[in-house]
């Protein structure tokens, strides 16, 4: 048992405070106690019919599909803006790239207005597109490109964190080997950071799965066109509260599996390195 300092003070055997816990515990009951509620409260005689009804498995299924998607858009286009910000360490880089962060602290409601004077009707990309009779606001594609949007930070931040940790040192030896560039992106930088990628596109697929506010805003609630689970969710706890439990606890259980998957994919990476 830990020695008491003057009788009063006591430190653990990790060398933390002891009150360092209490706020610890507070923040883990935050996080932990309300899907434990939903839980409760679920209709369980109601699940599999709920569940399994035609708007929740379209809403579902168009969830999953818009969010491979855009996982795969987030993947084309981060891996190399995370390269060249992690190579790179100019001004106009720097600016760059707090730009594009910026979705991780604008709320999703202003990137999605954004995203309507950008590809809407009259926007500034979907005038052109409309007058060559190509229309994106409101539409399946939309709902890519704002999941896209509000995902794709958390792709770069994954890889280019990762990239610095690894440094150049590897990329260097293939260089002087006579690999060409592209070449030792493919063979070098890319498996090393493995790992760190698989990490990013799970959690740009979590995010594009959860999105709502950019989603709505930008692609609307169109049932079987735009509207996916988080929208469906919202308008059944409009109608019946009751009924949308059931949906949400299927994000839950699928946002629990990301998590999972994200923790134990870093172990492992961290056990190779």
């Amino acid at each position: 048992m830990p020695k008491a300092l003057g009788g009063l003070r006591f430190r653990s055997a990790t060398g933390l405070p002891g009150w360092l816990y209490l706020p610890a515990a507070a923040g883990v009951a935050l996080i932990v106690v309300p899907p434990i509620a939903l839980v409760s409260q679920t209709p369980w005689d109601q699940f599999l019919s709920q569940v399994w009804s035609e708007s929740s498995r379209e809403a579902l299924l168009l969830s999953l599909r818009t969010a491979t998607l855009s996982t795969i858009l987030c993947v084309v286009l981060g891996v190399p803006m995370a390269v060249t910000f992690a190579r790179h360490d100019g001004v106009i880089t720097r600016v760059l790239r707090s730009l594009v962060l910026l979705p991780l602290v604008l709320p999703p409601v202003v990137g999605g207005i954004a995203l309507l004077y950008t590809f809407g009707r009259m926007g500034m990309i979907g005038q052109p597109l409309r007058s060559a009779g190509i229309d994106i606001a409101f539409t399946s594609t939309a709902v890519v490109l704002a999941q896209t949007f509000v995902a794709l930070p958390f792709l770069v931040i994954s890889v280019e964190g990762a990239l610095r940790v690894a440094g150049t040192k590897y990329e260097e030896v293939s260089a002087t080997l006579g690999a060409s560039p592209s070449r030792t992106l493919a063979r070098v930088t890319i498996p090393l950071i493995a790992p760190s990628l698989l990490a990013g596109v799970v959690l740009a697929f979590a995010r594009a799965l959860g999105e709502f506010g950019a989603t709505i805003t930008f692609a609307g609630n169109a049932p079987g066109t735009t509207q996916t689970a988080p929208l469906a969710i919202y308008m059944a706890e409009i109608d019946d509260p009751q009924s949308a439990i059931p949906l949400s606890l299927v994000l839950v259980l699928l946002s629990l599996i990301v998590v999972v998957a994200v923790h134990t994919r870093r172990r492992i990476g961290r056990g190779m390195l």
